[in-house]
């Protein structure tokens, strides 16, 4: 007890009192590494003499000056600095080696010159060593409790690593076992009293050793190694949990320290390496411009919006219909620009206004719009179809119209892999808004009209992740609509990023896809993140897990698969993430005609004639077989046409916008 209290006490002092009593061992080794010397190579064991006295002295002044240039006394003696110690050892050696030869006699051979440094390297190694242990191993017993504690292995021997289980030696409730490391020179090896084991016998070193827990201690390391790491921790039974270091550009900033471990992510297992972005394309739009986003508060708009303004606007105008989003994400950017020439407009309206739209522009005159203001849930579109084109298709040409008369320079849609040959309204009123503004870019005019088109977006208020996270806190089951189901996921973050980028290489007219890696399997996605959460999958063959998955099939409008291309080679652009689809779509005169008659459809709540209008406006639509659609057995059992429609768009038959915006178009 005794010496853990000393051995804390050490440990706490300030770092120039620490390095103070380094120096005075190192003096000591210094005197000691002369006499074993003298008496190794004269044979005699006597006293100090006066020349041992000056040779020690000399030591002594040569050898701590060289240990302070290269740095030895900067590092604390519970870190293990072997490689540093031989490098100052060598410097030292042949600096008094060189000299030695000068002065050698019958009393001071010239072989003193080598033996006194190499002394003094494994007495000043073996000291360290020693001291390393006692310090380590004695602040450890003062921490321990009788309570169970969690065992852990530390995936990376490196310098994070080594950090890591510094700073868990002194908790009371995690047990560091050891190391994993993937160089085989470390293999086998210790580092700091711990061994450091092969990822190829982890099994049989956690089931000994009773681990609970992974700490992946590799902050440098890209998304897809990481992922191939925790896809092979997640395989090994009993099952793991898996903890990540943040980024090192992160801890070297200082928004985050070593100490702060993560959960693993479930974008991690997603193995999607991010790609620097242009500085260039994110500021060309956005560096000292009145910018506009649309759906402020959704989940695109409002991280487009923390993106914008650290590109420094002269204005952000946040524009959205929901009061809470936009009073949520305003408060949040406040915080943010606080002290920033950045001026922030939240307004509190609908893009289907055009009054109201057309006096904001006119009070604004933004130089940039990103239209993200959108219905995405596609069963909850499916079932108010009218809804969803109201808003996603006459309110984009309603906004899009206003942006052409006030000449705004540029116009960008955010889209869905949903319009691509969509099988449901969602999809099909997304491709209608993407040919709007194809066919208004091929007339030419004031405007650059753009669209990015990009799938899920892990995270977002419609996605399965919070509805899965939901499930699992809940006990489960998780309920999946079928077992083939498939998904491009990326971040949130990364596609508002890549939307600005790609916005910036806009001449006119280009439907940008954005890369989404490869495809994710949606059960494979429940599966991980049951995993992540540290339990089990109920089945066939773990009838005793935690977490069961039901099959619900497929819901209106639903596809199994998602596409991002309608036509074919999509071409290069200047970013490796961003491709450029070649897609055909009709001219304006015509498209008008077939508008105005789908708005007629909808002013009706004719669901078949929407359909119908649909199928002759946007290729490769087509709708759900009657037999799966939740409208069509509504209108069946009440023989109403529009019985399920009505009860949600009461007070639709005053609302003409849309026709006023097509009349003067």
């Amino acid at each position: 007890m005794m010496n853990a209290q000393l051995a804390a006490r050490i440990v706490l002092l300030p770092r120039t009192v620490k390095q103070a009593l380094t120096m005075t061992m190192d003096a000591g080794n210094c005197a000691l590494a002369v006499w074993l010397a003298f008496g190794l190579r004269m044979g005699t064991w006597d006293q100090y003499g006066s020349t041992q006295w000056w040779t020690a002295v000399w030591a002594i002044g040569l050898s701590l000056p060289v240990f302070y240039a290269t740095g030895l006394y900067r590092a604390v003696l519970r870190q293990d600095r072997g490689a540093q110690l031989g490098k100052a050892s060598l410097v030292f050696g042949a600096a008094f080696s060189l000299t030695f030869t000068f002065i050698s006699s019958s009393e001071m051979p010239w072989s003193l010159g080598v033996l006194i440094p190499a002394t003094l390297f494994l007495i000043t190694g073996a000291a360290r060593a020693a001291v390393r242990r006692w310090l380590c191993g004695s602040v450890g017993a003062s921490t321990r409790t009788p309570c169970k504690k969690t065992r852990v292995l530390i995936y990376g021997a490196g310098d994070a690593g080594r950090q890591l289980a510094t700073l868990l030696t002194a908790t009371r409730d995690t047990e560091v076992k050891g190391f994993i490391d993937d160089s085989p020179l470390l293999q086998r090896a210790t580092l700091l009293g711990l061994p450091i084991h092969s990822s190829e016998n982890l099994s049989e070193v956690v089931l000994r050793d009773g681990i609970t827990d992974v700490l992946l201690a590799m902050p440098s390391v890209n998304q897809s190694r990481r992922a191939q790491i925790a896809g092979a921790l997640k395989a090994l039974q009993p099952p793991l949990h898996v903890r990540t270091l943040p980024d090192l550009r992160e801890i070297a900033l200082g928004r985050v320290t070593v100490d702060q471990v993560r959960k693993l992510e479930i974008e991690d297992l997603l193995g999607r390496d991010t790609i620097d972005a242009d500085d260039k394309l994110l500021r060309s739009k956005i560096t000292g411009k009145v910018v506009l986003v649309t759906g402020a508060g959704g989940s695109i708009g409002s991280e487009l919006c923390r993106q914008i303004v650290r590109l420094a606007p002269d204005a952000l105008v946040l524009l959205d219909s929901c009061e809470f989003a936009l009073y949520t994400i305003h408060q949040e950017l406040e915080a943010e620009v606080k002290g920033k020439p950045v001026k922030l407009v939240p307004v509190l309206a609908s893009v289907r206004e055009a009054e109201r739209v057309r006096q904001l522009l006119a009070q604004c005159t933004p130089d940039t719009i990103y239209h993200a203001a959108a219905y995405k849930h596609v069963p909850m579109v499916e079932s108010n179809a009218v809804e969803g084109i109201r808003n996603n298709t006459f309110g984009t040409l309603n906004m899009a119209l206003l942006a052409r008369e006030f000449r705004v320079p540029d116009f960008v849609l955010i889209s869905t892999d949903k319009a691509v040959r969509p099988t449901n309204v969602m999809g099909a009123s997304k491709r209608l808004a993407e040919m709007v503004l194809q066919a208004f870019a091929a007339e030419g005019g004031g405007t650059c009209f753009s669209i990015v088109r990009f799938g899920n977006v892990l995270g977002s208020s419609g996605s399965v992740v919070p509805l899965f996270k939901r499930q699992i806190a809940a006990g489960g089951p998780i309920t999946i609509t079928h077992p083939d189901m498939t998904r491009y996921f990326m971040t949130i973050p990364e596609a508002a990023q890549l939307v600005i980028q790609a916005s910036a290489m806009a001449a006119g007219g280009e439907v940008f896809l954005l890369d989404m890696g490869q495809p994710v399997k949606i059960v494979d996605l429940a599966r991980k993140m049951v995993e992540l959460s540290g339990l089990t999958v109920r089945d066939a063959t773990h009838p005793d897990g935690d977490i069961e998955f039901v099959i619900t099939g497929l819901r209106p409008g639903e596809k199994l698969f998602e596409e991002l291309l309608i036509g074919d080679n999509p071409l290069p652009t200047s970013h490796p993430r961003v491709m450029r689809g070649q897609e055909a779509f009709s001219r304006w005169d015509v498209l008008r005609t077939q508008l105005a008659f789908l708005e007629d459809n909808v002013l009706s709540c004719d669901l078949h004639a929407i359909q119908a209008s649909l199928q002759l406006t946007v290729p490769g639509y087509a709708p759900p077989k009657p037999g799966n659609s939740i409208v069509t057995e509504e209108r069946q059992r009440t023989g109403d046409p529009v019985a399920l429609e009505g009860q949600t768009l009461s007070g639709l038959a005053g609302y003409r916008p849309a026709s006023s915006s097509l009349a003067s178009a």
